[in-house]
């Protein structure tokens, strides 16, 4: 009877019944879904291995958290780079404190591998985190017996002294086994200073070059400092020394080139006492400056690159300088003035840069793009960096820097056209910045001379671009940043190849 009915319905009203059959399917599927993801709440709410405690979890990008839980090949290497600049300057930051109450690092279920003493190896899991802070969020266990509190390493992981941080980000390196020997490998801090009527400007570099920390080969260290004065040409101050003569770490950010020194004291502020001789007159500069990084406001280190060996840093993105600068018996005093730090090292051969550090009123920026040998044909888009006295604010990628070459600089009797403005300009999203600088002094020297501005280490570069040009002028930025404005002018120093 049921089938003649809906036989009879079907040739009287086809339409109406696909129409009830089309809807009943719907909502079959509808309840097989909803059923499905019940279900599959229900596992994960049982699954062990799941990370308790707080309101949002941060992930790697792409990372598909099934196979970060089942531990399958594509899972074994994925991790959060600069997780505790991540934490401190983002997650943790006080420009979130209106809606973070309390943030926590964990690792969950990570493989690895437990070599006994017989020498079998084990495939064990593992798991960490620092306890008060897994507390905060809600997610600390019930321990049975013993402590479970935070120890040094807690500490010093989410809240390091200023010059723990130092010696995290901005110790000194030996080369890796793929670059052993090479001469181009460098690696050197960086300081500038600049005068409050931005007429006059140090840039001091302790450099060490060659197979840094091979006792079988030849390395040394090149203490150089460049003063400027605009519309002057600039003085150059070296002392070039032998390897027995240097000492550096790698667990902290002091160095030695002889009498020059540079040490981090226990406030974090950098002590730069720096002996050299003018090149060809012999005139004797002695210079000691005390440098005090802004809280906050650093580059964490990166590989800005790929295909070559190289890294970056910026300890004191936005600093104060004081000491004194003599030359022969001629003294100069700092008071207060502004100041910059970073640390560069790797293998340059073939390689260029475009960078640029400046402050703008109230916020700071960064930015770069390293360039190696083979990457005429793909260009990448520079990374612009910028903070404000609360530390990280945003972080954008123009596309290209702009240049108009207005202005000519003499090199070993050739002119070379410099920049004599600039421009770069990225959109985030809602967030848009725009940055503008005008270039007031350049100076440019040759690559291929065993002068060359950076350090007689890299003057085996062979670059197609042999021109180094260092500017100072002023950087205005514009545009806007988590629904606020940004506007601000302020004195910097940019560098290109020509």
């Amino acid at each position: 009877m049921i089938w003649l009915l809906a036989r009879r319905n079907l040739t009287i009203a086809p339409w109406r019944t696909v129409f009830l059959l089309f809807g009943f399917s719907m909502g079959v599927a509808v309840m097989i879904v909803l059923l499905s993801i019940g279900e599959a709440l229900l596992d994960q709410a049982k699954d062990e291995r799941l990370v308790g405690g707080g309101a949002i979890t941060v992930l790697p990008e792409g990372v598909d958290v099934e196979v970060m839980k089942t531990g399958g090949l594509g899972g074994l290497f994925f991790s959060i780079d600069h997780a505790r600049f991540i934490h401190r300057q983002l997650l943790a930051a006080p420009r979130l404190q209106d809606v973070v109450s309390a943030t926590s690092p964990q690792i969950e279920g990570k493989l690895l591998y437990l070599r006994t003493a017989d020498g079998r190896e084990r495939a064990v899991r593992a798991s960490a985190d620092i306890p008060s802070l897994t507390a905060a969020v809600g997610a600390a266990p019930d321990v049975m017996q013993g402590r479970w509190s935070d120890d040094e390493g807690d500490r010093r992981w989410f809240a390091p002294t200023p010059a723990e941080l130092r010696a995290d980000i901005d110790a000194f390196h030996t080369p890796p086994a793929e670059v052993r020997g090479d001469p181009s490998w460098a690696e050197w801090h960086y300081f500038n200073v600049i005068s409050r009527d931005r007429r006059r400007w140090a840039f001091v570099s302790f450099i060490l070059a060659g197979a840094v920390g091979d006792s079988s080969r030849p390395w040394g260290g090149q203490v150089l400092v460049t003063l400027h004065e605009q519309g002057r040409p600039a003085r150059r101050f070296t002392s070039t020394l032998p390897s027995r003569d240097v000492r550096f770490s790698t667990i902290d950010a002091n160095l030695a080139i002889g009498p020059s020194r540079v040490d981090v004291r226990p406030d974090g502020d950098y002590a730069v006492h720096a002996e050299a001789r003018e090149d060809g007159a012999g005139t004797p500069l002695v210079l000691d400056l005390v440098v005090h990084p802004a809280p906050g406001a650093y580059f964490p280190g990166a590989a800005v690159t790929s295909g070559v060996v190289s890294g970056y840093v910026v300890p004191a993105l936005r600093a104060q300088a004081s000491g004194r600068l003599c030359v022969a018996r001629e003294c100069t005093s700092y008071d207060g003035m502004q100041g910059y730090h970073d640390h560069n090292w790797g293998v340059w051969r073939g390689v260029t840069w475009e960078w640029g550090a400046a402050r703008a009123g109230r916020y700071t920026f960064l930015y770069g793009r390293v360039e190696p040998p083979d990457s005429i044909a793909s260009v990448q888009p520079l990374f612009l960096y910028v903070v404000d006295s609360a530390g990280f604010l945003g972080l954008f990628r123009p596309k290209v820097i702009r240049y108009d070459g207005g202005r000519t600089t003499l090199v070993n009797g050739r002119i070379i056209r410099t920049p004599s403005r600039a421009e770069m300009v990225d959109v985030r999203g809602s967030d848009t910045v725009r940055i503008t600088l005008h270039i007031e002094d350049a100076t440019a020297s040759d690559t291929r001379s065993s002068a060359a501005e950076r350090g007689e280490g890299l003057a085996a570069r062979r670059l197609a671009r042999p021109y180094f040009v260092q500017m100072k002028g002023t950087a205005t930025i514009s545009g806007r940043m988590r629904g606020t404005p940004l506007a601000g002018t302020g004195a910097g120093f940019f560098e290109t190849y020509r």
